[in-house]
């Protein structure tokens, strides 16, 4: 199958209207989600997406799943029932409520293909950008010295997937 990129990241009404309901004080998905607003392409990132097999999840979607999981130390499977089942992470994400989510393998093949193809970088440089754009963060600060740490993260999950 082949990629089907959507180039504008839009929260569905029906999760935004709910998770403003449930969370009327917010939460950290939902924050970064109104702050940060969307930041990964999916034509700047084609070369992510797999080439052959099933429809293709979104790198930058995938990118966030796996910062998220970083962040709440959650295994690929109690990150994928997240992405089926928490009310902020699809908010955070763009889905819609009854989004099925995906299979937790697509993680670790994400992973791969992110250590392969450089994309990690990419990934954290488009970020940064974007943080940078809106004031969030000042050149020539502490975020590079931070951005070794999760490179460094990243590629450590990624070898222990590999024994």
């Amino acid at each position: 199958m082949s990629l089907q990129p959507r180039s504008a990241h839009e929260i569905p009404e029906e999760t935004r209207r709910i998770a403003c309901a449930a969370f009327p004080h917010g939460t950290f998905c939902l924050t970064v989600a109104d702050a940060v607003g969307p930041i990964y392409a999916d034509e700047r990132f084609a070369d992510l997406f797999p080439r052959r097999g099933q429809p293709a999840e979104a790198p930058g979607r995938l990118a966030w799943v796996t910062v998220l999981q970083f962040v709440e130390n959650l295994s690929d499977r109690a990150a994928a029932d997240a992405v089926r089942g928490r009310l902020d992470w699809k908010y955070l994400l763009g889905l819609a409520l009854t989004d099925p989510g995906f299979d937790h393998t697509v993680l670790s093949e994400f992973r791969t293909r992110l250590g392969t193809e450089q994309g990690e970088q990419r990934l954290l440089d488009e970020l940064l950008t974007h943080l940078q754009e809106q004031d969030l963060l000042k050149a020539r600060g502490r975020q590079r010295t931070d951005s070794a740490h999760v490179l460094a993260a990243v590629r450590t999950l990624n070898r222990l997937e590999g024994v």
